[in-house]
This record gives structure tokens, sequence and C-alpha cells, in this order.
């Protein structure tokens, strides 16, 4: 390996590099969550609203140890060093997703679930999970292991559509903003969680950057790397019909908070926005600092 002592190895204009800086400087512990109001503010909360608060949790929890898990292929087979940094980022951010989720469930959840009598239950049960669940993130596992057997433009774009876009940027984005506008303290007939809510702020900014190194990979991989956008589109396509199927499993008609059909227009809205945005070659890419901003 030659190397040059007159110039640096890292791109500081190159957008993952960007993303890279921004992730450290936005650095949060899940650790430092005060999570005591939750627990005395859950104490409240009829049987049937704690239990669809436990199975949110499990869906979320499980959710990001899988992508944590699912990520790895992606650093083995990006080669720009400032890609790969903000891949390390990424990987540290969904481990402190997981951690965040598997505290909660020890401090507020499996406390309350003695207090009430009922035997500790565990995150990881099969009964949280529907079969749209499972089969969504099978085929992310999927698509994200076949590059290290067939590392192609084209099997490196399905692998931005399951993770970044589908599962981030469909799924994981419009539950957080549900659960955060559901326990924020709007709603009087549901509890105020604002150990829960700041967690999920937090996630949320955090996978908003993630979305946004996904979009802009495939950006260049059609613009680039001659991919058809139609594959994007697609694809995309495809597996938000099973992100319907598993907000519809997760919601009812009497449901108190944020609607479904609510849920259901701010996942389109968000999904029609990052599909001009990646195969429209006018289009401008959102800058790192609107990616992580949340919407009040």
């Amino acid at each position: 390996m030659s190397t040059d002592s007159t110039r640096s190895t890292l791109d500081h204009d190159r957008r993952s590099f960007r993303y890279y800086r921004n992730a450290v400087e936005r650095h949060w512990d899940p650790h430092e969550i005060d999570l005591e109001p939750d627990r005395e503010a859950i104490e409240d909360v009829p049987e049937v609203g704690f239990d669809g608060l436990r199975e949110t949790l499990a869906l979320f929890g499980a959710g990001e140890e899988a992508v944590t898990e699912d990520l790895s292929p992606l650093a083995v087979v990006l080669d720009d060093v400032a890609d790969q940094l903000f891949v390390t980022t990424q990987l540290y951010e969904e481990a402190k997703h997981a951690d965040f989720f598997d505290r909660y469930w020890r401090t507020v959840i499996n406390p309350e679930e003695e207090r009430r009598g009922l035997e500790r239950s565990s995150p990881t049960e099969d009964r949280w999970f529907s079969e749209p669940y499972d089969e969504l993130f099978e085929r992310n596992e999927a698509a994200m292991h076949r590059l290290l057997v067939e590392d192609t433009p084209e099997n490196r774009a399905l692998a931005y559509c399951h993770y970044h876009m589908t599962i981030e940027g469909i799924l994981a984005q419009t539950g957080y903003y549900g659960v955060q506008g559901n326990f924020s303290g709007d709603y009087e007939e549901l509890p105020r969680l604002p150990g829960l809510v700041e967690g999920f702020s937090s996630i949320r900014s955090d996978e908003g950057r993630h979305v946004g190194f996904g979009m802009w990979k495939l950006k260049t991989l059609v613009q680039d790397e001659e991919v058809d956008p139609e594959l994007v589109t697609s694809t995309v396509g495809e597996l938000a019909q099973l992100t319907q199927q598993i907000v519809g499993n997760t919601t009812g008609d009497d449901d108190v908070g944020i609607e479904e059909a609510e849920l259901v227009s701010y996942a389109a809205e968000k999904h029609g926005q990052r599909m001009e945005q990646i195969t429209d070659t006018s289009a401008a890419m959102p800058e790192v600092d609107e990616l992580v901003e949340l919407e009040r």
C-alpha cells in the first residue's frame, strides 16, 4: 500500500464523513435516561393497554437486535474509509438502541409484571411477533448476507432497500413517531412516559441519519452504477405491503392515540419524498441536520 504524506486519507467533504461526524457529536447514553417516572406512571395503565405496550416494545427491541446483527455484511463490503467510519457509528447506535429496549424491559416492564402478579416475560417470546414481521426481517437478513456471496451494484441496492429504506425508513421511523406522540402526555387516556419518549426521540434521530445514508448510496447506485430505478421502486413497494400488515396487526379500531390512518399517511408521505430524492436526478438530497431533526 502506497501512502502520500501530503494529503489526508479522509475526504471530509464526503457525505458519509459528515454523517459520521454528526453521529459522534450527537452521542447519547441509554443508561442516562431516567426511567423512574415511567415505572410510576405505568401502574395506572389498564391490563389491555399494558399488554399492547409490551407487544410494541417487544417488536421494537427485537427489530433493533436483528438489524444490529444484519448490518455486519455491509461493513465488510464497503471499500471507502469514510463509508466504513459511518457504518461503525451505525453499528454502535443499533447496539445502543437494543440496549435501551433491554433496559426498559428489565427496569419498567418486568417489575410491573411482578406487581400485577403476572409471570415475568421476555421480549423475545414468539407470541409478540406476527408472520409478516418475521417475513420482513428474514428477507432483510437474506438481502444483507447476499452481499458476502455476490457483491454487485444490484445486490447492494437490494440491501439498502430492505434495511435502510423499509425497516428503518418506513417501519421503525413510523412506529417511533406514533409511540412518541402517544406517550408524550397529549392523550388523557394514555400515561405520560417521559423516559420512553426521550429514548425514542434519540433513536428516531439516529435512524434519520441511517436512512439518509441508505438514500444517498441508492442514489449513487442509480446514477453512477446504472442500477435500474425500477428495481428500487418495486422492491420497496413490495416490502411496504408487509409493513402495512405489521402496523395493522398492532392497532385496533378502539385504540386510543394516533390513528392507523395517520401513521399510514405519515409513512406514505416520507416514502414518496425519499423515492423522488433517489430516482430524480435533479432532486437534492437532504442535509444531515435535516435528517436528524424531529417533527414537533
